[in-house]
């Protein structure tokens, strides 16, 4: 084919150089709150917060279990004193991502008054 897909299309090239075209948004995706307070929902930090949360929860948790695994069969407690440990550590665990998403949440907000 002579000239390819622009043209046999000419109108898309008139319409982008001819200024009609709506306005790209720039910056970070947002969606207006619905509550009605005057606030936007900063998608981009919670994106951001959200997948660092499970990076750092799998390491967490991984290393909550290992070391109970490990401490277990060191000290030679069984079974039962493995899943005590389980538990104690998992709720530490637990302490530490509520921890690292408040100060996450400090550095990246979810939301922004518009």
């Amino acid at each position: 084919e002579n000239g390819g897909f622009w043209a046999t299309n000419p109108d898309l090239i008139a319409a982008a150089l001819s200024g009609t075209l709506p306005a790209v948004a720039t910056g970070p995706p947002t969606m207006a709150d619905p509550s009605g307070s005057g606030r936007k929902i900063l998608w981009l930090n919670v994106l951001t917060v959200v997948s660092a949360a499970i990076l750092i929860g799998a390491e967490v948790f991984g290393a909550a279990f290992a070391g109970s695994w490990a401490l277990a069969n060191l000290f030679g407690i069984g079974t039962t004193g493995q899943t005590i440990l389980d538990g104690a550590f998992v709720v530490i665990g637990l302490y530490v991502m509520y921890r690292f998403i408040n100060s996450a949440r400090r550095v990246e907000p979810f939301s922004a008054r518009q």
